[in-house]
């Protein structure tokens, strides 16, 4: 009874009760309290929408639209040549470049000291870089070791063409090799200008300035949002449009040479394809190449050499 006793007064001085549990005192209450609702997706900075808010931002800031990688690959690859002949004939037709890259402990021939012997007498920088750069500048293409960048294209205005009086227009053409000879015969055949669409056609890329042997650079390639309405505006300035196309009726010996005379848009079309409907519908004439029975159409840049010589002798 005595021991009982004394349990029970040790109970009352502690003030606890029987089958009562020792607490925290409210020590723990922070950390079993909620964190809030979880963070949108745009507020985690690590979270890909977060991250694609950031660079919209930014995108809005500079007012540019950051390239996707395939954009970026195309670019590159239309400002650049790359390979030991290519790179030889184009800067020996005077292609103009804003860099060489060279790799390191490359194997050196005629043309890799040819090529450098250019780079230095018209100042052009050269770096040298490791193979794998190389590599990834190309994606992989066969570059020999040699990798040379060409600038951006400065497009001329459609009115910076309409004071001359022969103009090429280009419809649907896409390789850039036709572009760069199509160049050349028109320098060589004093056109004034040559225009192109901003879509689905050919730019003024390396391979362009290649083929054109230098001609891009004295010859101004408009571009144009729309070909039609640019060819209403040439004809409100005076020009004749005569569109190249294989089924016409008339042909070009058989078109009085008094037209070849006035200011003229000669209009070539893609192989195959030829001309647009609404491009051959604003044509004032549509004039076929006569050839030999049962040979397929003229490569797109023979044509318009063939034309523009005719333009030429006609002028006198």
């Amino acid at each position: 009874m005595a021991g009982n006793s004394q349990r029970r007064g040790a109970m009352r001085k502690s003030g606890t009760k029987k089958g009562a549990t020792v607490g925290s005192g409210g020590q723990r209450r922070a950390k079993l309290e909620g964190r809030g609702p979880t963070p949108k997706a745009t507020e985690r900075p690590h979270h890909p929408a977060a991250r694609r808010e950031r660079a919209a931002a930014k995108r809005a800031t500079t007012g540019k639209r950051a390239p996707s990688r395939s954009s970026t690959s195309r670019r590159s690859q239309g400002s650049m040549l790359m390979g030991r002949n290519p790179i030889v004939e184009a800067l020996r037709a005077g292609v103009p470049a804003t860099g060489l890259y060279v790799q390191t402990k490359a194997d050196a021939d005629d043309r890799w000291r040819e090529v450098l012997r250019f780079a230095v007498a018209r100042n052009i920088p050269i770096m040298e870089v490791a193979r794998p750069e190389l590599d990834r500048m190309t994606d992989g293409g066969v570059h020999q070791g040699l990798v040379l960048t060409v600038p951006e294209y400065d497009y001329a205005d459609l009115s910076q063409v309409e004071n001359g009086s022969l103009v090429v227009m280009l419809d649907g053409v896409t390789d850039p090799r036709n572009l760069g000879a199509i160049a050349r015969s028109a320098a060589a055949f004093g056109a004034d200008g040559i225009v192109i669409p901003t879509r689905r056609s050919v730019g003024v890329t390396a391979s362009a300035w290649k083929s054109s042997a230098g001609a891009l650079a004295r010859i101004p390639v408009a571009q144009v949002t729309n070909t039609t309405r640019s060819l209403q505006s040439l004809q409100k300035a005076g020009f004749t449009v005569i569109g190249l196309t294989a089924d016409a009726d008339v042909t070009l010996g058989s078109l009085d040479s008094s037209v070849l005379v006035d200011p003229v848009v000669i209009v070539v079309g893609a192989e195959g394809a030829g001309l647009s409907r609404l491009v051959s519908e604003t044509c004032d004439w549509r004039v076929s190449i006569p050839m030999v029975g049962g040979n397929e159409s003229l490569n797109a840049s023979v044509a318009a050499a063939i034309v523009l010589q005719a333009v030429f002798a006609a002028r006198g």
